[in-house]
């Protein structure tokens, strides 16, 4: 598995992964259908500094397949962890260890204390993952709009405490 940014020659390949509805209605910001021109927006959209945003490519067979997206991002303003895949890689552990990755970028190399993460409710998948990586459901269960659903859906809240007494900065590239 490898993490990386975006490139603009990446659109058709995220427009084919994340265009799948299964994978859609599962995100609060993505529309349906997800058309290349949608992702060559989102690739175009500038990151700010502490805003690690990542696809992720499966290494099968040797050739790299873009199979999800990864990154941190405010939301509600607060940082938050938000990950797909594609439905071929569910199951498979991509999105820990992506996960993982992106975690530990935040403890060491991020000036953050705390990152939130939350699913749509009707995705237990997804909170197994989340409960893997160490965050801790905050008993509050919400309503939050879907653009891919094109309505409302409750969605359960986690957070994930960074903080540590010693906490070595690590140097990232980006």
């Amino acid at each position: 598995m490898t993490l990386r940014p975006a490139w603009p020659e990446d659109a058709p390949a995220l427009a084919a992964a994340i265009g799948d509805e299964r994978v859609v209605r599962m995100l609060a910001r993505v529309p349906y259908p997800y058309t290349t021109q949608d992702a060559d927006f989102w690739v175009a959209q500038p990151r700010g500094a502490h805003e690690p945003r990542f696809v992720i490519e499966a290494h099968d067979r040797g050739l790299p397949a873009l199979i999800g997206g990864i990154g941190i991002s405010e939301y509600e303003g607060r940082p938050n962890l938000g990950y797909w895949l594609t439905p071929d890689a569910w199951g498979r552990g991509y999105a820990t260890e992506a996960g993982r990755v992106v975690i530990e970028m935040a403890r060491h190399a991020l000036p953050l204390d705390r990152l939130d993460a939350w699913h749509f409710a009707d995705n237990p998948a997804s909170g197994r993952v989340l409960r893997k990586l160490g965050f801790r459901p905050t008993g509050t269960t919400i309503v939050r709009q879907s653009a891919g659903r094109r309505e409302q859906a409750a969605c359960v809240e986690y957070t994930l405490d960074l903080a540590e007494d010693d906490r070595v900065p690590m140097p990232i590239a980006a």
